[in-house]
């Protein structure tokens, strides 16, 4: 063949339609899955038990005793939006982020080096020494020592438990599969509602039991840690190739595993040398940029929903609108509970509607529960709590946040983890979901930090703040993230290939002659898997077809080429 041809530089295949590989739900990957996820019931609760204990009186006299003189003397001259506003009360909740923050750069390394499995153990018992300090502290020291620890837990388990489930679940169910990691995130959150509108009954010690309980899941996860098998994936990079071949027969249900078995170790295999410096290719590689840009913002603007500000704080923002303390925990179970089930109504829909639809039904759903909740609080609601909202319209802002929050529990609360576990390759895949957890962790630091200062300035306004956020998230949905539902993990590169934006991060580049599909002089852009598989294709077909005069010839110059891809892979 004479002259040149053009190739995407990952992929050879843009058009075809993705593999569908052979397997089914079992029992056991359901078990498994299910146990796994235990990690994201540890992350839940934590969020939830936050807002609940720092509503709580016994709590503040205690470790923080300036805001609970503050909240009693709130009076006609003082602004009710403002009374929780305390740096050592946020250092409290966000303590736990930036430890987390910090973990997962460790947890990273971990994961690769030693799989999914070992790094959820650890998360587990960092969570166990979290909760041992935290239910026992004396003082602020230890309460916020525990904190430390159970961020230690929560990065880990972030790292660990999104990657395990999108790396065992069958292509057809990933979706479902991974966002049980957000549902156990849910019930998380609304167990430790139900936990706090109890023990804050029980003085003067109902706090600790609130912080003791959380050793349930964390022993939970504790165990699968022990007994859970490791996923195929991981196995395969690690070179244990009979074992990973063994756990794919098991969690898929069937003996031909093959074709998947084979594509896991092309992925394992294509850039075996990359892997050596994972965050550096993520963080400078183009190929890697989509991917990366991705995964930050979903984590930014998961964040700038509004939800955590929510839910770390749905106590305080109903004692805030003027409810009491026992019926401000009560709307919080309330909308615990419509979390859970909207989260459930995301597992039975994302692999059949996708994930873009998701994503865009509910911005606009967010953004009209959140104006509509300024508008109540802007024309009804004074600055003091001596005008509190009426028993009608406060009944109407509960149920406008619990429209607000089924919007979130099947958008972004589940596909924020989703997407950035399923869409790295192999190789940085580690790397990718650590760089993802961190910048989740920053950002809900952040807005863990900023919150009750945002509500002390903004007032009602805060939710308008939010609002104007999920509009912007809108515009880069709808342009931006394509859709990967029923995409093999595997096979996700193709996807960027396809994207009218994304694409033009994996160049089309000449081709010499028939064979050279990558400029060795700029390896950037790195043959993908089903480059590798077409040229093995057509070097055979060459091969087959020259005659006995230019065998040796075409022998030679596919020995050359075959070099040449070792270099660039």
């Amino acid at each position: 063949m004479t002259g040149g041809s053009m190739l995407p530089a990952a992929s050879s295949t843009t058009g075809a339609e993705y593999k569908h590989y052979e397997g089914r739900i079992t029992v056991y990957i359901l078990l498994t899955c299910l146990l796994a996820a235990c990690g994201g019931l540890m992350f839940g609760y934590d969020i939830g038990i936050s807002g609940g204990v720092t509503s709580m009186d016994d709590f503040l006299q205690k470790f923080f005793p300036a805001v609970l003189a503050n909240k009693r003397k709130v009076g006609a001259s003082k602004n009710a939006y403002c009374k929780y506003n305390n740096q050592k009360l946020q250092a409290f909740t966000s303590s736990l982020y930036i430890a987390g923050l910090v973990s997962t750069l460790f947890a990273s390394l971990v994961t690769r080096r030693y799989g999914r499995r070992p790094t959820m153990l650890i998360a587990g018992l960092c969570f166990v020494l979290g909760v041992l300090f935290n239910a026992s502290a004396q003082n602020l020291l230890m309460l916020i020592l525990g904190r430390v620890l159970l961020g230690w837990g929560v990065g880990f388990a972030n790292q660990a438990v999104p990657l395990y489930l999108s790396e065992m679940a069958p292509t057809k169910w990933r979706g479902g599969l991974n966002i049980l990691f957000q549902l156990a995130v849910t019930i998380g959150i609304l167990f430790a509602n139900l936990v706090n509108y109890f023990t804050g009954k029980v003085a003067p010690e109902g706090w600790r039991i609130s912080l003791g309980l959380a050793g349930i899941p964390a022993a939970l996860l504790t165990i699968g840690g022990i007994f859970l098998p490791e996923t195929p994936n991981s196995l395969v990079q690690r070179g244990k190739l009979e074992a990973g071949r063994t756990v794919l027969r098991k969690i898929r249900g069937i003996d031909n595993v093959e074709t998947e078995f084979k594509d896991l170790q092309i992925a394992a295999t294509a850039d075996a040398e990359l892997i050596q410096n994972p965050f550096r290719n993520v963080l400078l590689q183009r190929r890697y940029r989509p991917q990366l840009i991705i995964s930050v913002l979903l984590q930014f603007f998961q964040q700038f929903t509004g939800i955590n500000a929510i839910m770390f704080y749905a106590p305080v923002l109903f004692q805030t609108l003027g409810f009491a303390s026992n019926a401000s925990l009560y709307s919080a179970v309330i909308t615990g509970a419509v979390n859970v089930l909207s989260t459930v109504a995301a597992i039975v829909v994302v692999d059949k509607v996708g994930r873009r639809l998701l994503f865009l039904e509910a911005g606009f759903q967010m953004f009209i529960a959140q104006t509509a909740i300024a508008g109540i609080l802007g024309t009804a609601m004074k600055n003091t709590p001596s005008t509190p909202l009426s028993h009608s319209l406060g009944v109407l802002v509960v149920v406008l946040v619990c429209v607000y929050t089924s919007s979130f529990a099947w958008s972004w609360g589940p596909l924020g983890w989703l997407i950035p576990s399923e869409i790295f390759p192999l190789d940085v895949r580690s790397a990718g979901q650590s760089i993802a957890v961190s910048a989740n962790l920053f950002f809900t630091f952040l807005i863990a930090q900023v919150f009750l200062s945002l509500l002390c300035t903004f007032k009602w306004g805060i939710f308008l703040f939010f609002a104007a956020w999920v509009m912007v998230m809108q515009a880069f949905v709808l342009l931006f993230i394509p859709e990967t539902k029923a995409v093999p993990i595997e096979e996700m590169e193709l996807v960027w290939t396809r994207h009218w934006f994304w694409k033009r991060y994996f160049k089309m580049q000449p081709m010499p002659n028939h064979i050279n599909c990558c400029n060795n002089n700029n390896n950037t852009d790195l043959p993908s898997a089903d480059q590798l598989i077409k040229l093995d294709s057509n070097l055979t077909s060459l091969t087959a077809a020259a005659d006995s005069n230019s065998l040796q010839s075409t022998q030679n110059n596919i020995t050359a080429n075959s070099a040449t891809l070792v270099q660039m892979g």
